[in-house]
């Protein structure tokens, strides 16, 4: 927006006063604010053709590799459980990723409102790297651990600076266009981590290469990050110590033990600890004991203030806020939740390979990638976006129960069909909270606002992907203990797992079809998230506006 140029709460102007001539009509005023404003938006950056079309490449790579790690150990699991010859830590391998992102989100979120945008993501994305390093060299399954943290550190902070750049960059117009380009990116790097992974495992790459795949591109890259990003600083000309100073400490301290604790609890409660165990409980309490004092310390600015919080409380008294943060969370659970489970269906009951149990995915993400774009091209041209909600809702619901009510002898073709339809379904809204999210609140706060969204969006489906992991790893292991009273919980959860085939091959036949049934509950119980992800984006899209997003614009602003 040019210096010249204002937009107050009385109409746009262009010379500064906040009011159009008094002599002028008011269809006359209407359509010289509309065209002054049009005016104003039409340049937000000073990079332009095939320089802005390499920066937008070079970051929406950092949004194919984030989704990427996300998903690329669902396939690469087993022989990382054979090389290291860890069964206990398995869990950790999913969860240490997601913890290191949800945890910190909406540390990154406030950061991006106070640092150089350019500087702090070029920041975060080399964390990323140095933990794709570290994942790859790992010579221990903790070592290994410790770099899917890291991975998850940065890519929060990296992904997040995605959508902030972006939405500083690009008008109010074209910007859901380019953030339903992010959710294509999103949903293929999502979608093609178990394939990539699964080609890795199968050649002779071996699975570090599903790592170290993240320092190729990031390298390449590099030097459009340093040179050809615009520098975006939201207090220009402000001392670093004033902007240190404008951060909660405190309180990020509390929602990361929370945050934790409480995913640890679900992760690990049945699975490795009896859920009566002391230390399961103890995680719970500790959890829930945090969150209340978080959000005591938040919204009553104890040691912060107003300013300075990262939890943005305010949003909280907004109810459209409130309810698109539950349905990018339901997209976010209808995206992963198929996608670690089906390729698992496959290699158990057709005895796929890695490679090829990732590749039955693409029904899932083909449909779900263009619809992501669909989404963004055609909330850009109507405004609206309750009815995409709705629909969305509809497809994922219907895909979640045809999902859900496969058994060992259903057919290909109506798994694939579920899975078209919970595509499109998650593609269609998968997204949409990002741009509407910003145009409900004030210019200085959208960073804040990716950084709510992006929490739904990454925390929902950690929380949903763990519930359903220990649903059915418990589900399956008991049902499997009562079918092989003479093994071990260990072995078998190890057969679950995919690093002990021989088990399963050296059973006969009718006990072998029971396991697999046994195995194949338990795949449709962790699917129920889908399912229910599916009813709440239905419910709760009905209570949404069904007002253009420009006519929302600043809706929260002052409260």
């Amino acid at each position: 927006m040019s210096s010249t140029t204002t937009i107050t709460a009385q109409g746009v102007d262009s010379s500064g006063s906040g009011d159009l001539p008094t002599d002028v009509s008011g269809t006359e005023k209407a359509l010289v604010a509309e065209e002054i404003l049009v005016g104003s938006q039409s340049s937000p950056r000073d990079v332009h053709g095939l320089k802005w079309v390499l920066v937008v490449i070079s970051i929406f790579s950092c949004v194919f590799l984030f989704a990427l790690d996300n998903t690329i150990v669902a396939d690469v699991q087993p022989a990382i459980v054979k090389q290291f010859e860890d069964l206990a830590m398995l869990p950790w391998l999913s969860v240490a990723f997601m913890l290191g992102a949800a945890s910190t989100l909406l540390i990154w979120g406030k950061a991006y409102g106070q640092f150089n945008c350019k500087w702090l993501y070029i920041v975060t994305t080399a964390i990323f790297e140095v933990g794709s390093a570290v994942c790859g060299a790992a010579p221990t399954m903790n070592a290994l651990i410790v770099g899917r943290a890291i991975c998850g550190l940065g890519g929060a902070g990296m992904y997040l600076g995605v959508m902030t750049i972006l939405s500083m960059l690009t008008t109010p117009t074209e910007r859901p266009m380019y953030l339903g380009m992010v959710g294509l990116t999103w949903g293929a790097g999502t979608v093609l981590g178990p394939i990539i992974g699964g080609a890795f495992t199968d050649s002779s790459s071996t699975w570090r290469w599903s790592f170290y795949i993240n320092l190729c591109i990031g390298g390449l890259f590099a030097p459009v990050f340093f040179f050809m990003i615009p520098s975006v600083d939201p207090r220009p000309g402000t001392p670093l110590k004033d902007r240190l100073a404008q951060i909660d400490w405190f309180g990020p301290i509390m929602f990361i033990g929370a945050y934790v604790s409480g995913i640890m609890a679900i992760a690990f409660g049945g699975v490795l600890y009896e859920w009566s165990d002391s230390r399961i409980i103890g995680m719970f309490v500790c959890s829930g004991v945090l969150f209340i004092l978080f959000f005591i310390q938040q919204g009553f600015n104890i040691m912060t203030t107003y300013h300075k919080r990262i939890f943005p409380m305010q949003y909280l008294r907004n109810k459209e806020m409130i309810l698109l943060f539950i349905e990018t969370a339901a997209a976010g659970t209808s995206s992963f939740v198929p996608i670690y489970f089906i390729p698992l269906y496959f290699q158990f009951v057709k005895g796929d390979g890695a490679l090829d149990a990732g590749v039955r995915l693409l029904p899932f993400i083909i449909p779900m990638v263009i619809f992501n774009l669909v989404n963004g091209v055609g909330m850009s041209l109507t405004g609206y976006y309750m009815p995409w909600y709705l629909l969305g809702g509809i497809f994922v619901l219907v895909g979640g129960v045809l999902l859900k009510i496969t058994t060992l002898t259903t057919s290909v073709g109506q798994i694939y069909g579920a899975l078209v339809i919970g595509g499109i379904g998650t593609g269609v809204f998968s997204q949409a909270g990002f741009s509407v999210a910003q145009s409900l609140v004030p210019p200085e706060e959208i960073p804040m606002a990716v950084g709510f969204m992006t929490c739904a969006q990454v925390g929902g489906s950690a929380i949903a992907l763990s519930i359903a992991n220990t649903l059915f790893l418990n589900r399956a292991t008991v049902q499997i203990m009562d079918l092989l009273p003479t093994e071990s919980e260990t072995t078998i959860q190890a057969m679950i797992s995919g690093a002990n085939t021989a088990l399963l091959d050296s059973l006969n036949a009718a006990l072998r079809t029971d396991v697999l049934k046994a195995i194949v509950n338990a795949i449709t119980d962790a699917l129920v998230l889908n399912l229910t992800a599916g009813c709440i984006a239905v419910l709760v899209a009905v209570f949404l506006r069904r007002t253009k997003m420009s006519q929302t614009h600043g809706a929260i602003g002052g409260m």
